[in-house]
């Protein structure tokens, strides 16, 4: 390489601005031109780099920062996946990482042989760099929100399978260099350490995650953790032989569970990369390239055969896989744009071969070689995201059209209150509804409303529910998400929730659950029974005793007409988005006929979540759930109010039900949504603190007594005669 001289700036401070400047304005000018700011930051490091104007020097703070940027673009790569996409994905993404590793080493070989006149090993090195490449243009398709479709996760696949394939004959190559010969024992070993590496992560990541988050809710301290557990994953992945982006892409995919895509944790990793890793990382690479080196010696020549290679053996295997798999050319295009770019693997491979010396003195990969992969690198990752954003527009139009055939309920508008008056539970109320809302690219975005009701002028009562209002309100910011604010004063808090319902057209309402204070006392409490009866929009009552992001599973319980009602299909879209963004498995115990239906809406709504069904025939089967239901599963109950379809006499057991044998659980029960006249109410005392209803807890209670004693008088009737 040509020697450079000092750079202009070396102040830190200095440096920092300007790359801060270059960050800010990339995108801005670009998007003007129709160019994806990730080539406008390799750009201007070329720019500003010492193969540049040579303002800045790339010193130890890019090559910190950027290496740090390379593992957070793979790390949020794996914490991006849906996990569930990417298992029915998995089979074709191996077979297309086979092929985007084999074509490119054949061709790779080939070529360097019988065209650049190298000798085998060298060939087989610099083929090793042709199967390599980096997710550089992933930040592309992610903007697009294209991340869990089939092009995008059997590319993040294939690059795995074709890494660990380059490595693999990296190793191979310097083991030959220095022994003389291949030794089996070597790649063996390495196989060994990656799986025994995969196995400890597997085991121990999921174990201290889960414990962690229960233990410490702080956002920052979360975020510190996450990192920490990120590059740990990377730098035993160092160790044991292999590139710390596997490590890095690995740990992104253990921790996908534990950290929902609409959680503020998310937000903040997503802000953090974007903003500054990622970026640093680009701007780079684009320092290392020297665009001088094009016209010394036959470098020109090199780098042609070079970049045909690497393009056209990336292009037929991306061609081969959309025939063989059936897909539209943009999944083509998709696929050969995220698989293009050479960056890091590339140069550790060629840096490489650039410091091997054979006996006579004369190196493995010459200057001609060196300079050519810096060419290389310059196109294709410049090339990598026009590719990929112009596939992304495609395929992104394609899922809106796919979007206006969807059912109707999954496409409308969704007002959720949620009240709160409580400052502990108000985070976690927000968190469950942001987690149960769908975002919808190119329909309208659902609205959520925080409401405090309060009776009393009080300064404390006042700020108890500015308290609870902003809490709320920081829940929703952390998840990059809007939430309108209400405060209002009303007779109680029951007719402040039903009139604000009123007012602003309320879909579904979300609130925690009320905390039992004496012996008559019911289980849901007077206000909440006294809101499902004055409403028929969708109630659901949470109550939670760890985060929502450690639950392993949701156990739904549905009774035996459910879904007759109008809000069926709605209800049961909040559970399967609740699961799709925690990613764990829902398990609905319902009747047979219930089963088809509930498969229908899941496939139907394209949700992608794993759902299992059990049967269930009476009442104790519902009461045999609490010994199958654990204490990290959330169990949801499907109730229904009284005088609608799905009503029953068992159903009004529900309540003691859950308080004899389901206390220490994670409960969640929700009334569906129904049609109709409005019930008629009787106020007994219009300036009263509560609404009264017409039958009293305690009738209820032993009405349910009654019922249950006449069920059992039928059954041992019903064995005599038998």
């Amino acid at each position: 390489m040509l020697p450079v001289a000092t750079a202009l700036v070396n102040a830190p401070v200095t440096i920092f601005l300007i790359v801060l400047v270059i960050i800010l304005l990339a995108p801005i000018v670009l998007n003007r031109l129709k160019i994806p700011h990730i080539v406008g930051m390799i750009v201007a490091g070329v720019a500003v780099g010492p193969y540049g104007l040579n303002i800045l020097d790339r010193d130890s703070s890019f090559a910190i920062f950027g290496q740090v940027g390379l593992l957070y673009l793979m790390f949020l790569a794996g914490l991006e996946i849906d996990m569930y996409h990417l298992r029915l994905n998995m089979r074709r993404g191996i077979l297309f990482g086979l092929l985007t590793f084999f074509i490119p080493m054949a061709m790779g070989v080939a070529g360097s042989v019988y065209i650049l006149h190298t000798g085998w090993l060298t060939a087989f090195l610099l083929a090793a760099m042709f199967a390599s490449h980096t997710l550089i243009s992933y930040p592309v398709a992610a903007r697009f929100g294209l991340t869990r479709t089939p092009a995008v996760l059997i590319s993040v696949v294939g690059t795995i399978i074709a890494v660990i394939g380059a490595l693999i004959v990296l190793a191979g190559a310097v083991n030959i260099h220095q022994s003389g010969r291949f030794d089996i024992t070597v790649a063996l070993s390495l196989f060994g350490k990656l799986a025994a590496y995969c196995v400890a992560v597997l085991y121990i990541y999921p174990r201290v995650t889960r414990r962690f988050f229960k233990r410490y809710s702080d956002k920052v301290t979360q975020y510190i953790f996450v990192l920490a557990m990120v590059f740990l994953s990377a730098w035993v992945s160092s160790v044991i032989g292999l590139e710390p982006v596997l490590g890095a892409f690995f740990a992104g995919l253990v921790l996908n569970r534990y950290i929902p895509s609409n959680s503020p944790l998310m937000n903040s990793i997503e802000f953090v990369g974007n903003a500054i890793f990622i970026p640093y990382f680009l701007i780079g690479v684009g320092m290392m390239i020297n665009l001088r080196v094009v016209a010394s010696g036959n470098t020109l020549y090199v780098a042609t055969i070079m970049l045909f290679i690497a393009l056209a053996s990336k292009w037929i295997s991306a061609w081969i896989a959309q025939k063989a798999y059936r897909m539209e050319p943009c999944d083509r295009s998709m696929m050969f744009g995220l698989t293009t770019a050479h960056t890091a693997v590339a140069l550790a491979v060629v840096t490489t071969g650039y410091n091997m010396t054979f006996p006579d003195g004369s190196r493995m990969m010459d200057e001609a070689i060196l300079n050519a992969t810096v060419l290389v690198i310059l196109i294709t990752c410049a090339l990598a995201p026009i590719v990929t954003s112009s596939a992304a527009s495609k395929i992104k139009i394609r899922i809106l059209n796919a979007d206006n055939t969807a059912p109707a309920d999954s496409r409308s508008q969704v007002k959720t209150l949620i009240p709160v008056s409580n400052p502990i539970t108000a985070s976690s109320l927000v968190e469950l509804a942001l987690l149960m809302r769908r975002r919808r690219s190119g329909l309208e975005a659902d609205k959520l409303f925080a409401l405090h009701v309060r009776n009393d002028n009080s300064p404390a009562a006042k700020a108890m529910g500015e308290n609870s209002l902003r809490l709320a309100a920081g829940a929703a910011a952390g998840a990059d998400s809007s939430i309108e604010l209400i405060q209002r004063f009303d007779l109680n808090t029951a007719t402040g929730i039903i009139n604000t319902i009123q007012e602003r057209d309320i879909s579904e309402v979300v609130l925690g659950m009320h905390r039992k204070n004496t012996i008559i006392d019911s289980f849901l409490g007077p206000k909440t029974e006294q809101l499902i009866n004055a409403t028929n929009r969708m109630v659901i009552i949470s109550r939670c005793y760890i985060p929502l992001n450690t639950i392993t599973r949701i156990v739904v319980f549905v009774p035996e007409k459910a879904h007759y009602e109008t809000g069926f299909t709605r209800w049961v879209l909040a559970l399967g988005n609740l699961a799709a963004e925690i990613g764990c498995r829902i398990i609905f115990c319902a009747h047979t006929p219930q089963q088809t239906i509930l498969r229908g809406i899941i496939r139907e709504s394209r949700l992608g979540i794993r759902h299992e069904y059990r049967d269930i025939t009476d009442r104790d089967d519902f009461i045999l759930l609490s010994n199958r239901v654990l204490d990290d599963d959330l169990f949801v109950v499907v109730s229904a109010r009284p005088n609608s379809v799905s009503h029953s006499t068992d159903m009004a057991e529900i309540p003691q039900l859950l308080q004899r044998y389901f206390m220490r659980n994670n409960l969640c029960i929700i009334y569906p949504e129904q049609f109709g006249a409005e019930p008629q109410f009787t106020f007994t005392d219009p300036l009263g603190s509560d609404i009264v209803t017409t039958a009293s807890p305690l009738w209820l209670a032993l009405r349910a007594r009654l019922h249950r004693l006449n069920l059992i008088k039928k059954r041992f009737t019903h064995r005599n005669r038998n």
